[in-house]
């Protein structure tokens, strides 16, 4: 009998990727043999973006037409306009972004595979367009302009949502948060697109089919969970009393420990350093407090280290971002990484389609109806 993994496929290999390489020696992180630490460091999103989708890092000429084609295309349609101002204010973001993915996959088919880069770029560009507009309508009943001059995707989002370009402190911290959410190797979105695309599907049913497997709060959801927790305590005293209380009653805490990562996770390192900043620089040092608080708590009591969501959800909160808005904002990167993987699959593929031991009943006889059991209610 075959060796039945009932860990969620932990630890099975299920394909090969030049993309990136996930928890070597339990915490190294690279992008195509680039760090995540100097990617972080040295690189904007838009480099990354490129890194990814095209294989190498940009030259100038490169990157100034790369550039240029992603302010090109933040439009929306007007249809698209229309579908986003019928989705009530009471949609979560996420369903938002899940559903102009797929209208716009209507509306700009993928008509052949040699159209995905455009598609890719398109829906680079446009997705914060389509998230912001949704959110400026239904809560202000504003129809924003979305096709604004900003430099980068970080200055697009956060000037579309507040109404002003964004300092540059705010500017490069969510440039930064861009680059660390942007590509995790066979995490359960990125493998959602590649069995899509595993059956020759559009680029615009993958990606959609990755936004519903983000969805889900056991894959994205962290840094809002790890938000909502942050908020309830004023001061680290009170957060570590009732963290400890928590954890006696045996409740998960979001924003902890990682399946891949044994030791720590290196994106949560830079992130926290940008967390520090931005809660000092907004006069929300309680923020920071209490969230270094949790860590050492949980690193104390259950061994387990922050991963990217803990620290993201202050540093979101410290750029005026709502809450809801920061799975999302995980969309508007890892487009990046889904797309790449969708170009992977495609260049070498062979249908996803594992097989199952089966554990059902044996083979039964047919019975007519009015022989059959009653089942007792």
């Amino acid at each position: 009998m075959n060796k039945v993994n009932r860990g969620g496929l932990e630890g099975i290999v299920a394909g090969q990727t030049r993309l990136s390489t996930v928890g070597i020696d339990g915490v190294g992180l690279t992008y195509l043999g680039y760090s995540i630490e100097d990617l972080a460091a040295h690189a904007g999103f838009e480099e990354v973006a490129y890194l990814l989708l095209y294989g190498e890092l940009p030259n100038a000429n490169e990157f100034a037409s790369f550039i240029n084609r992603l302010k090109m295309k933040r439009g929306v349609p007007a249809s698209l306009k229309t579908v986003l101002e019928q989705l009530p204010a009471s949609s979560h973001p996420m369903d938002v972004l899940r559903t102009g993915c797929s209208a716009l996959g209507a509306l700009e088919p993928e008509l052949q595979f040699e159209d995905q880069y455009r598609a890719a770029e398109r829906l680079l560009s446009c997705m914060p367009s389509i998230l912001v507009y949704w959110y400026q309508f239904q809560n202000s009943g504003r129809r924003i302009d979305v096709e604004l001059d900003s430099e980068t995707i970080a200055e697009h989002f956060l000037q579309m949502l507040q109404g002003h370009p964004p300092s540059e402190l705010h500017r490069r911290a969510l440039d930064v948060g861009l680059i660390l959410y942007a590509e995790h190797e066979f995490n359960a979105s990125t493998f959602t697109a590649r069995i899509v695309a595993s059956t020759l599907s559009d680029f615009h049913s993958a990606i959609t089919a990755g936004i519903g497997a983000l969805r889900g709060p056991l894959h994205g959801g962290a840094n809002e969970a790890a938000m909502e927790l942050i908020e309830r305590f004023q001061d680290p005293e009170t957060a570590e009393a009732s963290l400890l209380e928590m954890l006696a009653r045996k409740e998960k805490i979001m924003g902890f420990g990682h399946r891949v990562y044994k030791k720590c996770d290196p994106r949560s390192d830079i992130i926290q350093v940008w967390s520090r900043r931005l809660c000092e620089a907004e006069g929300e040092q309680h923020l920071y407090d209490v969230s270094e608080r949790i860590e050492k708590v949980m690193r104390r009591e259950k061994k387990m280290f922050p991963n990217l969501d803990f620290y993201s959800a202050s540093a979101f909160q410290c750029l005026g971002i709502p809450t809801p808005m920061f799975t999302p904002l995980f969309v508007l990167s890892r487009i990046t990484g889904w797309a790449a993987h969708i170009f992977e699959q495609r260049a070498d593929n062979r249908l996803i389609r594992p097989s199952a031991d089966y554990i059902g009943p044996t083979l039964r006889d047919w019975l007519p109806m009015d022989q059959r059991c009653i089942l007792e209610q």
